[in-house]
């Protein structure tokens, strides 16, 4: 009799926590009302953390699916897109800098409950993403043949795949606004709305990629060129969407009459914040560009192994993004209401569910790297090439995922002036000249490339965790 009554609770409890955990998931993809400053710390990260994550689970599909039928093409449309990704990245590097700033400043103003001024900065910050993006585009534009060739491509890579990184840098503006303007949605706490945004470009590329570069039914065969249009078309109405959600006035931030003005005293703060986050990711790209010449100079199939290999890695990488944002999002709106042990303690608890879920992650690509590169090419060269990046990239993403969280914390709190000064000493001073000396002088190839990413990771995460733990990132003004 009691074994049945046990028996009959313990269902019950299962039958309960599914439908609280499914009513979580519902409201997490839907879109929440919480006060993330108020509610429990655990539910709180699981409402923001679970759409970041299928935001940026979307995000690594199009890296993805890209370099699929991109491969289709052959290795040196694989290395032409590998090469225009690598200084692309300096775009990103504006753009996630940008982005830093904005999430500081508009989850501030959301933590001391003051919307009107959130919307305003996010006005601020898109009117600078649109300035930087036109600087960036003009000469993109106009010397692409002359940057593939600076960045070792070959004659045939250059006058085949010029059209390929025209397209992506003259379109930049889409790129910018995607990441400033959702970050916008994501300090606030409306996490759901970018992760459909996000969605909607993607699909929409995933769509278009075959289409456009193959030349299926009425559309004409475009290459590797129909890749980037493709690209652009779905970044392109994302953002259209995202303008038509700010001023339609349903979620945290809107956009009305009174916060189209330019207010210089704002602009000044947001480039204060982006020049920290900026140079930040300008410092780790830039590190990841000079690798990409290193890798070019063993060959263009050790270059198509390794662009692949990083797709896969970046695809592994960006759902731990999304979990990093969460914890920006929740330092920075917990600093803004006064609250800067629970804005912490935040950081540690998403630090931990990273290391999990990255750790599950990296052990499925370690069982099956060949596999998962024979997705793409089937050449014995590229295909050896992959599998050893993704062997040692994938034992290092046990580490990646902390770092990321508490790199994120900092620039949560506006302190995006530390993650700097760290990755200036982790890929400036030790990655870069260990990369040369091990593949280089020491003749150890894209081993020794791999070998000096992990180690440089590696040492990033120990000294963020040590700075952080000193705590003067509480004290940041914003």
């Amino acid at each position: 009799m009691l074994f049945n009554k046990f028996v009959l609770l313990t269902r019950k409890i299962k039958t309960t926590n599914f439908k609280s955990l499914w009513a979580d998931v519902k409201e997490s993809i839907t879109g929440s009302e919480r006060d993330f400053t108020t509610t429990s710390l655990g539910k709180a990260i699981f409402l923001l953390s679970v759409p970041m994550i299928l935001e940026m689970a979307m995000e690594s599909v199009f890296a993805v699916v890209d370099i699929f039928f991109v491969s289709r093409l052959g290795a040196d449309a694989i290395a032409t897109v590998g090469i225009t990704e690598s200084t692309m990245t300096i775009v990103y590097a504006i753009g996630i800098g940008l982005s830093t700033a904005t999430t500081a400043l508009v989850a501030r103003r959301v933590g001391e409950k003051k919307a009107g001024k959130a919307g305003n900065a996010a006005f601020q910050a898109i009117v600078v993403g649109v300035a930087f993006s036109i600087i960036l585009a003009i000469p993109g534009f106009i010397y692409a043949k002359e940057f593939l060739r600076l960045m070792g491509a070959s004659n045939e890579m250059t006058s085949e795949g010029y059209f390929y990184p025209m397209i992506m840098f003259g379109s930049n503006v889409v790129i910018m606004l995607l990441f400033i303007i959702n970050a916008v949605f994501r300090s606030s706490g409306d996490a759901a709305i970018s992760m459909r945004v996000l969605w909607m470009a993607n699909i929409i590329n995933l769509i278009l990629d075959p289409v456009l570069i193959f030349g299926i039914g009425p559309f004409p065969e475009m290459g590797i060129k129909g890749a980037a249009v493709a690209t652009t078309i779905g970044r392109g109405l994302a953002v259209c969407y995202q303008f038509y959600l700010l001023f339609k006035g349903n979620g945290r931030i809107h956009l009305d009459i009174n916060n189209l003005s330019i207010r210089f005293n704002i602009i000044v703060k947001l480039l204060k914040l982006s020049i920290g986050g900026i140079f930040q990711y300008l410092i780790a790209t830039s590190s990841w560009i000079i690798l990409v010449r290193l890798v070019a100079e063993l060959g263009a199939d050790v270059l198509a192994g390794y662009t692949i290999a990083i797709r896969i890695i970046i695809f592994a990488l960006l759902p731990s993004w999304g979990l990093s944002n969460a914890a920006a999002t929740l330092v920075g709106q917990n600093l803004g209401a006064k609250r800067p042990n629970r804005a912490e303690k935040s950081v540690w608890i998403t630090g931990i569910a990273n290391i999990i879920m990255m750790s599950v992650i990296g052990i499925f690509i370690l069982l099956m790297p060949g596999k998962l590169i024979q997705l793409f090419i089937e050449a014995p060269a590229v295909v050896e090439s992959g599998i050893t990046t993704l062997q040692w990239l994938g034992a290092g993403l046990l580490f990646y995922a902390f770092g990321m969280v508490v790199v994120q914390g900092f620039n949560g709190s506006g302190d995006t002036l530390t993650p700097t000064k760290i990755n200036l000493v982790c890929f400036w001073a030790i990655e870069i000249p260990l990369a040369y000396l091990l593949a280089m002088n020491l003749e150890m190839g894209i081993t020794g490339i791999c070998m000096s990413i992990i180690i440089s990771e590696s040492l990033l995460t120990v000294i963020g965790v040590i700075v952080f733990r000193q705590g003067k990132w509480k004290l940041r003004k914003v």
